[in-house]
């Protein structure tokens, strides 16, 4: 995908893509695909696939929630680097920090945040363990996840992190019923504030829950990753 055609999309979705911003895609894109043959970090690898599903949608929740300048921001599980990297390509004023269980990615994402110039803490450690840490457990602005797991599940991994007053962004797909996750959330001193439903091209439809931290989450959450995953809240 050239800059034009990617420049255009972006404009579809109210994003102002520079030509800096694409020739920094374009650095993330080539070592994606460089660094993925030894190790597993994605399953997109078609050019076009990989600005679409990957950086497209990354860029998306800075459409739909207000984040502050120089906010700071956790992505937990954040494998390749989604959504975060790109969110932080384009709000270089975010401070970010990047949390992956597999230290294979984290020594990618190191790499990676040198060859784009960017500043970012790169950890290798479990959300359950660094949620706890008092460094870490209620000190971000926000939360990012792109995950797999069932909100019940991601809501127990991710809110810990987030500061009073702070949002948890879950990016989801439309299929799950979120409402499940609802109790979850409330334990965890939580409410959903936002639903948001959206398409990327040419016609996957996904979402984005925006969920408030709105008072302390209790000092035996999270569990450890067995029970969360055995018993979700």
């Amino acid at each position: 995908m050239n800059f034009k055609e990617f420049k255009k999309i972006g404009s579809y979705y109210n994003l102002d893509i520079t030509e800096e911003l694409y020739s920094k895609l374009e650095i993330y894109a080539e070592y994606l695909v460089e660094y993925n043959k030894k190790v597993n970090l994605t399953a997109i690898t078609e050019h076009r696939e990989i600005y679409i599903k990957h950086f497209l949608d990354s860029l998306i929740p800075l459409i739909y929630v207000d984040i502050p300048l120089n906010s700071t921001l956790i992505d937990v599980g954040t494998g390749a680097g989604f959504p975060s990297i790109p969110m932080k390509l384009y709000r270089p004023d975010i401070k970010l920090t990047l949390l992956d269980s597999l230290n294979k990615r984290i020594v990618f994402l190191e790499s990676l945040c040198s060859r784009l110039n960017i500043d970012a803490e790169c950890i290798h450690g479990r959300a359950e363990d660094f949620g706890k840490d008092v460094c870490y457990r209620e000190k971000f602005d926000f939360a990012t996840a792109r995950a797999v797991a069932n909100l019940q599940v991601l809501s127990e991994y991710c809110i810990p992190f987030v500061k009073v007053g702070g949002s948890f962004i879950a990016m989801k797909g439309l299929s799950e019923d979120i409402n499940s996750s609802n109790n979850a959330i409330k334990i965890l001193g939580a409410k959903i504030i936002n639903d948001i439903n959206y398409t990327i091209p040419p016609e996957d439809n996904r979402r984005i829950v925006v969920i408030e931290k709105v008072c302390n989450t209790p000092k035996k959450y999270p569990r450890i990753s067995g029970k969360i995953k055995s018993k979700p809240l």
